[in-house]
C-alpha cells in the first residue's frame, strides 16, 4: 500500500513546497487538484489553494507538474480533477494531461442529484461515462469516479449502476471513507466485495455530524456535518483499513484532511504516522 496527499488539503503551500515537504516526511505520492478556482485573502481548501493547478492553461504547465513531482521523488497516484463527464472536450483533455504526465488515473466527476429527474440524468451520465471510457482506454490511463454525498452516485451501489460492465482498466471507483458519514454509507466488507476489480482507489479523511443546541421549530433535533481529524471523526478508520485489507486492496490511499486543528505540516506529519499503523494491524490481524 502507498500513501498520498490530494493538495486540496494542502492550501497554504506552493506547489514545490508541498512536494518537497510530503517527501521529507515520508510519503510516497502526490494527488495533484486541477481546477479553476475562486481567488481568496486567504489560501482555502476551496478557493486561493496555493496548491492547485488551473485547468484553463494547463498543458503549458505539464513540464512544470513534472518537474516539481519527480525532482522530489514522489509518484502520481493520481490528478485531482473537477471535470463533469458530460464536460466532453475537458475531460478528454484532462485525460490527455494524465497520460502525458505519466499518472494512472484522473477523477472525472458526478452531477449533483437533483430532485425529480433522477433516472433522466443517470442514464445520460451512464453515456458520458462509456464515453470516457473508451476515451481513457485511448489515452492508456483510467477515469474514475467518486463516492461523494450530494451526487448521483454516492454509494458503492450506486457507483456499480454506472460502470458495471465497463473495462475496469479504464473506468474504475474512488472509495472515500469521509464522505460516507454524510451519505452512501455501506458496510466496507460487502462494498469492496461489490466493487471488487472497480475498487481503483481509496481517499480517507474523517467527518462527523453534530447535534446543534438549538432545535427545529418543531422541536427536532437540527444536525451540523462537517469534518474532522482521522482520530475523532464517525467513520471507524481501523475498521475501515482491515476492510481493505481483507479484501487484498494495496494500491494507492491517499489522504485530503480537511480539519484545521493541526497546524499543516504536524497535520500531514501525523496522518501519515497514523495510517501506516492501522495498515500494520489490519496485515498483523490477517496473519493471525
Amino acid at each position: 500500500m502507498k500513501f498520498s496527499v490530494f493538495t486540496a488539503s494542502t492550501p497554504e503551500w506552493s506547489p514545490a513546497e508541498a512536494a518537497t515537504t510530503l517527501a521529507a516526511q515520508g510519503w510516497d505520492g502526490i494527488e495533484w487538484r486541477v481546477t479553476d478556482q475562486q481567488p481568496a485573502e486567504t489560501p482555502g481548501f476551496w478557493a486561493g489553494n496555493k496548491t492547485t493547478w488551473p485547468l484553463t492553461g494547463l498543458e503549458p504547465r505539464i513540464g512544470e507538474i513534472a518537474r516539481i513531482t519527480q525532482d522530489s521523488g514522489l509518484g502520481f497516484s493520481g490528478i485531482g480533477g473537477y471535470t463533469g463527464a458530460s464536460d466532453h472536450e475537458n475531460t478528454e483533455r484532462m485525460l490527455a494531461v494524465t497520460a502525458e504526465l505519466g499518472a494512472p488515473r484522473v477523477r472525472v466527476a458526478m452531477p449533483a442529484a437533483s430532485v425529480g429527474d433522477y433516472r433522466e440524468l443517470f442514464a445520460a451520465t451512464r453515456a458520458d461515462i462509456e464515453w470516457v471510457a473508451g476515451r481513457a482506454a485511448h489515452h492508456g490511463v483510467q477515469a474514475v469516479i467518486e463516492l461523494h454525498h450530494g451526487t448521483i452516485t454516492p454509494s458503492a451501489s450506486a457507483a456499480m449502476r454506472m460502470i458495471d460492465g465497463l473495462d475496469p482498466a479504464h473506468v474504475g471507483v474512488i472509495h472515500d471513507s469521509g464522505n460516507l458519514v454524510f451519505e452512501g454509507y455501506e458496510d466496507y466488507d460487502a462494498a469492496f466485495d461489490l466493487l471488487g476489480e472497480y475498487l481503483a482507489h481509496v481517499h480517507v479523511k474523517n467527518a462527523t455530524r453534530r447535534a446543534l443546541p438549538e432545535r427545529s421549530a418543531d422541536g427536532a433535533v437540527v444536525w451540523e456535518q462537517g469534518w474532522a481529524t482521522l482520530r475523532d471523526g464517525q467513520a471507524d478508520l481501523a475498521n475501515y483499513f482491515g476492510a481493505l485489507a481483507r479484501a487484498g486492496y494495496d494500491g494507492w490511499v491517499t489522504l485530503e484532511d480537511f480539519s484545521t486543528e493541526l497546524p499543516l505540516a504536524e497535520r500531514t506529519a501525523d496522518n501519515l504516522a497514523y495510517v501506516r499503523s492501522l495498515h500494520e494491524k489490519a496485515l498483523h490481524a490477517l496473519d493471525r
